[in-house]
């Protein structure tokens, strides 16, 4: 009888282990498996949009991207962030620009920061995460970064990314940096960590992204930091927000910190789709439908 009452006490045990298993691989391995399914079909009905969208068309909307330096300024963050132990000067434009952005995504994580820092510079955004808040959103990564890589003589834009759906009010902030080696543009995320490249390996531009998302060629996201992801969510989110771009006309040391140096020079040039006129644009914004010069190589780079 007790060896009766031990068997089924082993057998209700066995049964019980095999319903916690259920449960968890129901937990997480389904809902890994439907998140990958709304991300999907959230990802196709984003693609969809950008190819019903307006083709990109000439115009003769006048503006001149400019992109200043301050070799005083230029010093002052070099010693700062001892830049010289992050950087290697003999490595590629793109090698350096990929060990800027990895200090940065390990040291500053994102957040929708609480407190909003009252400079906007890369070195007290660093003081902001040591002494407040020690994370904050793209905008304010893209600040941080931008900065840094100017230090580094690399010139770089920030661009913020928008969605087509006006109620929608999350866009992406990132940098565009320039790489006079393969004289293209390539994306770069310190916020999201990460980076797009081709099938090739070569760093894609948002233009590139955008264009390969509407063809359905490959785009192979890249982490910068040494943590797993499937990048299924990410893939979704920008082809959300490749609709429509908008960046400063000049940019520069101090560019959202109040600077004297951009105050009679604070335009946006806003990169739309033919017949769409965008929505809660930045005051003195110059919209333009001509793709070719919105994403034109820097002078004398």
């Amino acid at each position: 009888m007790k060896k009766k009452i031990k068997i089924l006490g082993w057998s209700l045990l066995g049964i019980l282990l095999i319903a916690v298993v259920t449960l968890l691989l129901a937990r997480f391995v389904f809902n890994k498996q439907v998140e990958a399914y709304l991300c999907n079909s959230l990802k196709n009905e984003m693609v969809e949009e950008l190819k019903d969208a307006g083709k990109y068309v000439p115009d003769t909307k006048t503006y001149n991207f400019a992109y200043q330096q301050d070799t005083v300024q230029s010093l002052k963050i070099r010693e700062y962030f001892k830049l010289d132990t992050i950087v290697s000067s003999t490595k590629p434009t793109w090698d350096k620009a990929i060990s800027l952005a990895r200090f940065v995504a390990e040291n500053i994580p994102h957040a929708n920061q609480t407190i909003n820092p009252k400079r906007r510079n890369a070195i007290d955004l660093w003081k902001y995460t040591r002494s407040i808040e020690p994370a904050f959103n793209c905008r304010l990564h893209s600040i941080l970064l931008h900065e840094l890589l100017l230090s580094e003589g690399i010139v770089n834009r920030i661009v913020t990314c928008h969605p087509e759906d006006s109620e929608d009010s999350d866009c992406h902030v990132v940098n565009l940096v320039w790489l006079p080696e393969l004289q293209k543009w390539a994306m770069l995320d310190s916020d999201m960590n990460a980076w797009a490249e081709d099938e090739k390996g070569t760093p894609l531009s948002l233009a590139e992204m955008r264009e390969r998302y509407i063809d359905g060629r490959e785009i192979v996201y890249r982490p910068l930091l040494n943590t797993e992801n499937d990048f299924v969510y990410y893939r979704a989110y920008w082809a959300k927000n490749l609709y429509w771009f908008d960046t400063w006309e000049i940019t520069g040391y101090g560019r959202e910190d109040n600077n004297p140096a951009y105050q009679n020079n604070n335009r946006h040039i806003v990169l739309v789709p033919s017949g769409f006129k965008g929505f809660e644009l930045p005051d003195h914004s110059v919209l333009t439908t001509d793709a070719s010069r919105f994403w034109a190589a820097p002078q004398n780079q």
